[in-house]
């Protein structure tokens, strides 16, 4: 009696397909959760007595949108995990330092020293606005007018 094995020349299916789709599936469930979407502007209740025009250009391009309540909502803004992000910025930024409200925020008065330190704009904001970024001179310029502005 002969015997003869026959090897199955089958491979088994690579893993990349099946996580390909298993990433696109959730991509798709996490558009369902509410948070992020939430784009409503609320009335703007004060304005600040800008030190220059200048002062007030520099801010509407590097700070407004996370700061006042006239905040560009982009098309990446409706788009989860991406939206989570911008909503939480734009929260954080007007519980901080809101220039539309009566006040300003808690921490208008420190405004200067975080642009001044490095801290403002956030980077993870310039890499989606690169018009955002400032020059040595802009950013000088925008630390001397917030102080002037807000204080110190």
């Amino acid at each position: 009696m002969k015997f003869t094995f026959s090897m199955c020349s089958a491979q088994p299916a690579p893993l990349w397909p099946r996580a390909l789709v298993g990433l696109a599936a959730a991509f798709v469930l996490i558009q369902a959760l509410p948070y992020g979407r939430a784009h409503a502007n609320p009335p703007v209740q004060a304005q600040p007595q800008w030190d220059s025009p200048e002062t007030k250009a520099l801010f509407d391009r590097a700070c407004a949108d996370c700061h006042s309540n006239q905040t560009q909502w982009p098309w990446y803004s409706n788009v989860a995990p991406v939206s989570w992000l911008v909503q939480n910025h734009v929260e954080e930024g007007r519980s901080k330092l809101n220039i539309n409200v009566s006040g300003f925020g808690p921490e208008a008065d420190e405004a200067a020293e975080v642009v001044r330190e490095g801290e403002m704009p956030e980077k993870t904001y310039l890499v989606m606005h690169p018009e955002a970024r400032l020059t040595p001179e802009e950013t000088r310029a925008l630390v001397t007018g917030l102080s002037r502005t807000f204080g110190d």
